[in-house]
């Protein structure tokens, strides 16, 4: 019989590995996720080596996922009273992790794209064969809509989680 501890165990588990399986869309490695929502839904801040044996992997690991995490902001690190130790813990607002990763994404990967296609336009702008002036275009029609995406994104994410709900609601309606 499965007690409700093992249960929980069981989901938490589940959560943490697809969890793991999703960040490598938001470009972070697996490791660095799966250490994420263990944080996320642990009740009590944990130390490196709570994280190390939940999810079986080396201190080295440990220690530079969680410093990541830190420098990203979703996590922290806890100081208790009368510990040596360094305790972590996640960031639980839905809406506060949604606007840290848009944010990280954004520096990471839209801004130096954006640099490539403001480079490649400038490069190619006066070229006046056919291919150039299409190369032109398409590089300004890129920068163009990343950059639009780029505002809208910073848009959303500055609004209050529940204005944003409504406007999403409006739009998908």
């Amino acid at each position: 019989m499965n007690t409700e501890a093992e249960r929980l165990k069981q989901a938490r588990d589940e959560f943490v590995s697809q969890w793991g399986a999703l960040g490598t869309q938001w470009g972070i490695n697996r490791t660095m996720a799966q250490i994420h929502a263990l944080l996320m839904t642990a009740p009590q801040p944990m130390t490196t080596d709570e994280v190390m044996e939940n999810l079986e992997i080396s201190r080295g690991n440990a220690h530079s996922n969680l410093k990541e995490l830190v420098a990203w902001g979703l996590i922290r690190v806890v100081v208790k009273k009368g510990e040596r130790r360094e305790f972590f813990e996640a960031e639980k607002d839905v809406w506060s992790i949604f606007t840290i990763v848009a944010r990280e994404r954004k520096r990471r990967e839209i801004e130096p794209a954006l640099a490539i296609l403001d480079k490649c336009a400038t490069e190619s702008e006066g070229i006046e064969t056919p291919e150039g002036k299409a190369f032109h275009e398409q590089m300004r029609a890129l920068q163009d809509f990343v950059g639009f995406a780029s505002k809208m994104a910073d848009r959303i994410s500055a609004m209050k989680h529940g204005f944003a709900l409504q406007l999403a609601t409006k739009l998908l309606g």
